[in-house]
């Protein structure tokens, strides 16, 4: 049920100072990297040289005369070669979880700086299949580390009333990097043989722009707070609000800070019964931001509409318009979730998305065999699915999926919470980004109507069970939030 009757704009004195801006959009390049590593691997899957250096099987199973629509990428290590990357990052997401407590945000965006700089460099010198999958590994690490820190930065240095704008930066850069990956690999794919290099080798672009940034932002004060450092706290606190008036919101972030140093073990305090709204609501949130079945279509676009009967090129160029589609209905969350509020904009996606994946399903059922194609007519009106689905998704469930694990968990438990979600968000990536292409074997257009149940199944948890944070002070959410719902107050002492 929704708490919307119980919000409250706290709003602390600040400006906006060209500095806080800076660090906002230097953190927020970890949503660049993570979006230009989900791009960048549909397209060079698609690449021939890429398949014949590697995958020699899967092409020769595409250059068959009668090619099945439906099974010529399917192979597990291709399927490996995207997804190891989001293992990796769930194992390394507990790890960020500790140096993010011990050492502070800022340190933790560094270290994921160097992983996916190491990851770009391994990625582009492959010469195998293993140091090719050894560069994915590093970049998982990356974005474990990535993932982990910087929503949570961005959360905690933004001002309240602001927060939800701010916390969506970091999906905005995801998606900016999904795009300029997709217009990358258009481009490489003409540059022949080593196209594919190229595209892996410019992830080091934005990941050095990251490692630059991660020496520039300021560490947030919670974080300074919480580790003892309350001088350097209230003096970031002033450099970040642009104002010298901030003893209310520091003495709200120093008592929170006090509760959070007495607990030795966060991860054990997660069992609580009093942990339980924020822990449901953070894996639930990531499950089904997974099996939406956006990542099937971000991840494996340009493969998906060589199915549909794109040939090389015109998938590609698909894909490009579903990144400037994807990044557009971004900047409509930016405006809209601290007006609107995050339970409208979730709902209003599922009806549109049950939509867009029941119709392509449909599509697809009636109008593309295992061999042929769809007419121009038909394969473009797949397309403009395609992009009504991504749209919705990019104003919903994409930023808000990060931005809300991010503000409900309280502060002693906030890096454990928020990595219990990274985890959670990264083995439901995995699990995607390896059965995707056996699944649309298997399943067929049947996959749709799958992704599309569970689209029905999200929104009935949107509307019994996820309740409104907006303009609710991150500290105060047992108070204005839990207390207050119908179910999750049974949960609070």
């Amino acid at each position: 049920m929704s708490t919307a009757g119980f919000e409250t704009q706290d709003k602390f004195p600040s400006r906006i100072t060209p500095y806080v801006v800076a660090c906002w959009i230097f953190a927020a390049f970890g949503g660049l990297m993570f979006g230009y590593d989900i791009g960048i691997s549909g397209g060079v899957t698609a690449m021939d040289d890429f398949l014949i250096r590697f995958f020699p099987a899967v092409h020769e199973r595409k250059l068959l005369a009668k090619e099945n629509n439906y099974c010529k990428y399917d192979d597990q290590n291709l399927q490996l070669f995207t997804s190891s990357l989001y293992l990796a990052a769930l194992f390394a997401s507990f790890a960020a979880s500790k140096v993010c407590s011990i050492f502070g945000r800022k340190p933790t965006i560094l270290v994921a700086s160097v992983f996916f700089l190491s990851g770009a460099a391994s990625s582009a010198a492959a010469e195998n299949l293993w140091m090719l999958i050894v560069g994915r590994i590093l970049l998982g690490f990356g974005v474990g580390f990535g993932n982990e820190a910087v929503p949570l930065f961005l959360s905690e240095i933004a001002p309240v009333e602001h927060r939800g704008a701010v916390n969506i930066l970091f999906q905005f850069f995801v998606t900016i990097g999904i795009f300029i990956a997709n217009l990358v690999n258009y481009g490489t794919s003409k540059l022949h043989p080593h196209g594919w290099r190229v595209s892996l080798g410019l992830a080091g672009v934005p990941a050095f722009v990251l490692f630059i940034g991660s020496l520039v932002i300021s560490e947030t004060p919670t974080s300074l707070i919480e580790r003892g450092n309350e001088m350097a706290g209230k003096m970031t606190l002033k450099k970040i609000r642009g104002v010298d008036n901030v003893d209310a919101e520091f003495d709200q972030i120093k008592e929170a800070s006090d509760k959070a140093r007495l607990v030795q073990h966060p991860f054990k305090n997660l069992l609580k019964r009093s942990s339980v709204p924020p822990v449901v609501i953070a894996i639930c949130l990531q499950v089904f931001q997974q099996f939406t079945g956006i990542n099937a279509i971000m991840f494996y676009a340009p493969v998906l509409f060589q199915t549909v009967g794109f040939k090389d090129d015109a998938s590609l160029l698909s894909a490009v318009i579903t990144g400037i589609v994807n990044v557009a209905s971004t900047v409509v969350s930016i405006y809209a979730v601290d007006k609107l509020g995050r339970r409208k904009l979730l709902l209003q996606a599922c009806v549109q998305m049950l939509i867009c994946q029941a119709a392509i399903g449909g599509i697809l059922l009636a109008y593309l065999p295992t061999t042929g194609s769809l007419t121009k007519v038909q394969a473009i009106f797949v397309v403009v699915l395609v992009c009504l689905f991504v749209m919705s998704f990019a104003w919903s469930w994409g930023p808000l999926g990060w931005l809300i694990p991010s503000e409900t968990f309280p502060q002693e438990t906030r890096t454990a919470g928020f990595a219990l979600a990274v985890s959670s968000n990264m083995l439901c990536t995995f699990i995607i980004a390896q059965a995707f292409l056996s699944m649309l074997c298997h399943m067929r257009a049947f996959i749709f109507f799958f992704f599309g149940l569970w689209i029905v199944v999200m929104g009935l948890f949107v509307v019994f069970l996820l309740p409104e944070t907006k303009g609710v002070p991150i500290d105060l959410m047992e108070e204005r939030v839990w207390k207050q719902h119908s179910v999750w107050k049974r949960f609070m002492d």
